[in-house]
């Protein structure tokens, strides 16, 4: 069986999650992505630390499909260093996990 990931990536707008979410699913680089927020995050940037409200990009893909996918995002995102992490999905429901692998090219 091959293995999935969870991508995530964060956004300044929930217009730009939602461009990357449709860039995303509609060229088969992900099944599914789930847009949460606004989240508040709090983190070190360029020695200063900051607060800022995102929005959270979770991407349902395989592993093998994380460089296209990375490429993906580094092109469509605002933020001059984007989050961009991978979680390996363990398990899954077997129905599930077809469909993700029916969904991507």
């Amino acid at each position: 069986m091959k293995s999935f990931i969870q991508v995530s990536t964060t956004t300044e707008t929930k217009e730009e999650a939602q461009k990357i979410a449709h860039y995303l699913v509609e060229q088969k680089l992900a099944a599914c992505v789930q847009i949460i927020g606004p989240a508040e995050s709090i983190y070190t940037w360029k020695n200063e630390t900051e607060t800022s409200f995102e929005w959270l990009c979770l991407i349902k893909t395989r592993e093998d499909f994380f460089d296209k996918v990375q490429t993906a995002i580094k092109k469509l995102h605002s933020y001059e260093t984007p989050e961009i992490i991978a979680i390996p999905i363990k398990r899954g429901s077997a129905q599930y996990l077809q469909w993700i692998e029916d969904s991507l090219i």
